[in-house]
């Protein structure tokens, strides 16, 4: 393995571990690893245990993963250590936060935590009937850059080589030619636009996603909710730039004949828009939760029986049935909803109990196993 490759392992594992152990920071503070708490026992005793445990666990066993990969990388030359140790490090984060929910799932059930208590949802009327509108503009330099590349390849075709370049290990060595044709020369555009069509449809999907309000700050969670979704989708169209540009230096390279490509110069791109969407998320918070909202806390959701008792009169709902594999899918018949917030990380998840989130889900597989076909 080159030590460029190693290096992008590295850069790759560091940046895996610091959003692994920052993530918790990022969650809903009544969603500690996925599991629903009202407001009062979010600082329980189990939470804070298990978050320092999670950590040394990230710290430690991540650490080890990622030195034991590096090592192999340096020693064998191998070039599956990369994406095995990348899997690696993914299997020891949820094999640490699968743990953490367990543990605080299991205080919460024996304890009772929402005995008692008066569970609700709410529902700010005003996201329908004003919805928030996608930023279309910020989507314009990814489109320009796709149709540029593709008025650069016509202009570059006659003088392409008789064979091109296809596929390329993961130290930039290619491994598969093909003969020059319009569906090899322009591959790396039909991946643009494929690309691009499917970013601005997540984009647009998830400014329809229900949001999840809290039901005693109403007002003030979906105002959170609505600057989050424009920083997100703006956030994730400067993504889709980088990763359009990226094939954009692929594909010169692959004109010119280029039999080996730099993997830094390549995905250096993608890595920039990657860091953009990690620092919006993590100013933000889940949800928009870090988001300083405009409406002072409590204003005009508190109501006088909340101020005279000292808590909330409406807590959110124990939702927890509807989260499966440790909070991690959620599954809900009865929510027509196709996209709601993930509840441990940032962003949102499917609903595989909405037959439009199952669809999406289905179009999604359909072009991540066509396009190469396409392509190929």
């Amino acid at each position: 393995m080159s030590t460029t490759v190693v290096l992008l392992l590295i850069a790759i594992g560091l940046l895996l571990l610091g959003a692994a152990w920052l993530m918790p920071s990022l969650a809903l503070a009544t969603l500690p690893f996925g599991v629903r708490v009202p407001d009062e026992r979010a600082d329980a005793p189990v939470v804070g245990e298990q978050l320092r445990a999670y950590r040394w666990w990230i710290a430690l066993a991540g650490g080890a993963v990622l030195a034991a990969g590096t090592a192999w990388g340096l020693a064998g030359g191998d070039t599956a250590a990369l994406p095995v140790t990348l899997v690696a490090l993914l299997a020891v984060q949820l094999a640490g936060y699968l743990r953490a929910h367990r543990a605080i799932a299991a205080v919460k059930q024996r304890e009772g935590w929402f005995d008692g208590l008066h569970e609700g949802v709410a529902a700010d009327t005003s996201l329908r009937t004003d919805p928030a509108r996608f930023p279309w503009l910020w989507s314009l330099p990814a489109v320009l850059l796709t149709l540029g590349t593709a008025v650069a390849g016509a202009l570059r075709y006659p003088s392409m080589p008789a064979r091109l370049a296809m596929h390329f290990t993961g130290p930039g060595r290619a491994d598969r030619l093909a003969a020059k044709s319009v569906g090899s020369a322009f591959a790396p555009v039909i991946a643009q636009v494929v690309l691009t069509l499917v970013m601005l449809l997540v984009g647009w999907a998830v400014f329809r996603a229900r949001p999840d309000l809290d039901p005693a700050r109403v007002k003030v969670t979906a105002e959170q909710h609505r600057r989050f979704l424009a920083r997100m989708a703006r956030s994730l169209m400067v993504l889709t730039f980088g990763a359009d540009l990226s094939i954009t230096v692929a594909a010169w390279w692959i004109w010119d004949g280029a039999r080996t490509l730099s993997p830094l110069a390549l995905l250096l791109p993608t890595a920039l828009g990657l860091a953009v969407v990690l620092v919006v998320a993590i100013s933000s918070g889940q949800q928009g939760s870090r988001i300083p909202a405009r409406q002072a806390a409590g204003v005009a959701d508190v109501t006088g029986a909340e101020a005279r008792s000292g808590r909330p009169a409406v807590v959110h709902r124990d939702d927890d049935r509807y989260w499966r594999l440790g909070g991690l899918c959620y599954v809900n018949r009865a929510d027509s909803a196709a996209f709601v917030p993930r509840r441990f990380g940032i962003g949102w998840t499917i609903n595989l109990g909405s037959p439009y989130g199952i669809l999406f889900l289905a179009l999604t597989i359909a072009l991540a196993v066509g396009l190469p076909l396409l392509t190929g």
